[in-house]
């Protein structure tokens, strides 16, 4: 079991992964804005954060690099409607490991955890 933080400011999206990774074990923790992922990355000591790249305030290259400014070292999906390749790789800078396009397919997300948690999955593809 590891601990995960799924950051994204829609509702829904943030329920379906909570309960996702809950049916797969996990405990999960939520945070609807970069102030909330940074409180919850100090507090709750996640192995693994989702972050949507794209909210209100802070995006989520700037709460990442608030993160790593804490010396947490969770590993770190994101996760994008927008093909931005810019802010893909300043969070592939700030230790990114992965990156996923919404919307996204559950088995394929289930997949890339799992390979994540495992030790694997180091690489930040180019391509998704």
């Amino acid at each position: 079991m590891a601990k995960v933080l799924v950051v994204d400011d829609q509702l829904g999206v943030r329920l379906l992964l909570y309960e996702t990774f809950r049916e797969d074990r996990h405990e999960v923790e939520m945070a609807a804005n970069g102030s909330e992922a940074i409180r919850l990355a100090r507090e709750f000591g996640p192995d693994l954060i989702l972050m949507d790249m794209k909210m209100p305030g802070m995006n989520g290259v700037e709460t990442l690099r608030q993160i790593r400014s804490l010396n947490i070292s969770a590993q770190v999906m994101m996760m994008t409607a927008y093909g931005d390749i810019h802010n893909m790789q300043q969070a592939r800078e700030l230790g990114a490991v992965h990156y996923l396009t919404k919307p996204f397919d559950l088995f394929e997300l289930r997949d890339r955890v799992a390979e994540i948690l495992g030790g694997k999955g180091q690489e930040f593809p180019a391509g998704g």
